[in-house]
């Protein structure tokens, strides 16, 4: 249960992250010509926030209840689990970063 949950969350996470990074990449196209306008920062500090709360209530957020919950171990077990799945996600990246450049 807990490396299936943390593998749930941290493939979340990673789809969070891809989806945004296409988001930011394809942004020029989108908004073409809209360089100099004062709500480009504030959107990408709204996206920031957001992604912050997001990931954190993804990665954190269980195993903080849990260990309210008095499920001590099973919260460190929980989060170490999902940061490790999740270490492999950015390890993978640039694994095929070098591999095809």
């Amino acid at each position: 249960m807990i490396i299936k949950t943390a593998g749930i969350d941290a493939a979340l996470t990673a789809l969070y992250i891809i989806l945004v990074a296409l988001f930011m990449s394809n942004t020029a196209k989108l908004f073409e010509g809209a360089e100099d306008i004062v709500i480009i920062p504030i959107a990408m500090l709204s996206l920031l926030v957001f992604s912050v709360a997001l990931v954190g209530s993804l990665i954190f957020g269980r195993p903080i209840l849990w260990y309210l919950d008095g499920k001590k171990r099973e919260a460190i077990a929980l989060l170490a689990y999902t940061l490790g799945f999740f270490l492999l996600i950015p390890f993978g990246a640039f694994l095929a970063l070098f591999w095809y450049h």
